[in-house]
């Protein structure tokens, strides 16, 4: 019951944000490149502005780190909630088409990319700060795992906004959502910590940081950077291999919307099995797993085959939900936390932008089916590297560090 009570006690300030963050994300996401069509631009053009929330939350992670050290994890909250909204009522500004036109909808769409990184370091940090250690991982577990639901469900509320009021409709149920985010976060409690504890941390530079942890990103940062590389792919993977399949794309978005679904419904045991047998028990297997479904699609030769593929693809994604912020978190210093971070959080968006790249290579130099293998063979890598830094013993090991700090 103890358990149950502190996980219900951080949902106000921590799930229920990230589930409404992730419903607005998700409502979004699928018409940024029909906004930016309907503004003037090419395919390409449609798909770099699509790529720019990516950009945003790339060029924000240790920026993010700074902010939250600087004025607080709920503040940072409030902050890139307003900014989000700022973003997104940019979006729905219908000039005409154009190159300003254009131009201004992509400046709406990387503000909200910088606000989503702003707000994804404030939250994971003020969890870690907020949950006991023997906790961290069936906390951060959840925490992902309702961002995801929120993915989830955003298209579908999207589309029915669009129904009634067209593309603006899937931008207006992002404000709402946003909007109700923001009323949770500003009713929660800012974290209790001294003024000595901020003014230590904010003497911590990133450069300081880097110095005295640069063992730890180099190698147990490789593995997440990976993580975060065939996560990536997975998301281009079922569309293109339903298209080189001739499945249509009804078929398509079934098929992934039941991927996602599966993805969307195994994040707490997997948190339970990590806090209580240790961080490799779910790290190796989602990576494992991970990579042999890429391995096994380009063997599918019709819509059931794909569909089970993608299943186990969702459910290796699914199990190694919030696996990334809990080691980030096991490693953290207690002083300077939102800084480290912040640098974590940047290995892992570098690995998000590197997956894609794996796969576009080697599918233009060898095609589609090797492309989705070398994208597997990556997943392979990632479990070796986890499984050979992952500490031991993470939790009760950051719990003691704590306890000497």
């Amino acid at each position: 019951m103890a358990e149950e009570f502190r996980l219900r006690s951080v949902a106000a300030v921590a799930y229920g944000p990230a589930t409404l963050f992730g419903l607005a994300e998700g409502a979004i996401l699928p018409v940024i490149a029909l906004s930016a069509i309907d503004r003037g631009a090419t395919t390409a053009i449609a798909a770099l502005v699509g790529a720019l929330i990516g950009i945003g939350s790339l060029v924000t992670n240790i920026p993010a780190g700074v902010l939250a050290t600087r004025v607080g994890e709920r503040r940072s909250m409030l902050l890139a909630a307003a900014v989000t909204v700022a973003g997104l009522v940019i979006c729905l500004v219908q000039a005409g088409s154009g190159p300003w036109a254009l131009v201004l909808y992509g400046a709406g769409v990387l503000l909200i990319g910088m606000a989503s990184s702003v707000y994804s370091l404030a939250r994971q940090t003020y969890l870690t700060e907020m949950v006991p250690p023997h906790m961290r991982a069936r906390a951060l577990s959840t925490l992902g795992g309702t961002m995801r639901v929120g993915l989830f469900a955003g298209p579908f509320a999207g589309a029915g906004a669009m129904h009634l009021w067209g593309l603006p409709g899937a931008y207006c149920v992002g404000l709402v959502a946003i909007a109700a985010a923001a009323v949770l976060v500003y009713r929660a409690p800012e974290l209790e910590l001294t003024a000595e504890h901020r003014a230590a941390a904010a003497s911590i530079t990133t450069r300081d940081m880097i110095k005295r942890r640069w063992r730890t990103y180099v190698t147990l940062g490789s593995g997440v950077l990976l993580l975060s590389a065939i996560r990536q792919a997975r998301q281009t993977v079922i569309p293109l291999w339903a298209a080189h399949l001739g499945l249509s794309p009804t078929t398509s978005s079934i098929i992934y919307g039941v991927a996602g679904a599966i993805d969307a419904l195994t994040f707490y045991p997997a948190g339970k099995v990590m806090d209580r047998y240790g961080r490799r028990w779910v790290a190796v297997p989602s990576t494992i797993v991970l990579g042999a479904s890429f391995v096994l699609m380009p063997l599918t030769g019709g819509a059931v085959s794909l569909a089970l593929a993608g299943m186990v693809m969702g459910f290796g994604n699914g199990i190694g939900s919030g696996i990334v912020m809990t080691l980030g978190a096991d490693v953290s210093p207690a002083i300077g936390r939102p800084t480290h971070i912040g640098i974590w959080n940047e290995l892992a968006d570098i690995g998000t932008g590197i997956g894609p790249v794996i796969l576009s290579a080697v599918t233009a130099l060898a095609g589609l089916g090797p492309g989705i293998i070398v994208s597997g063979v990556v997943g392979f890598g990632a479990a070796a590297t986890l499984w050979t830094y992952i500490p031991r013993s993470g939790a009760l090991r950051q719990a003691r560090a704590e306890c000497h700090d």
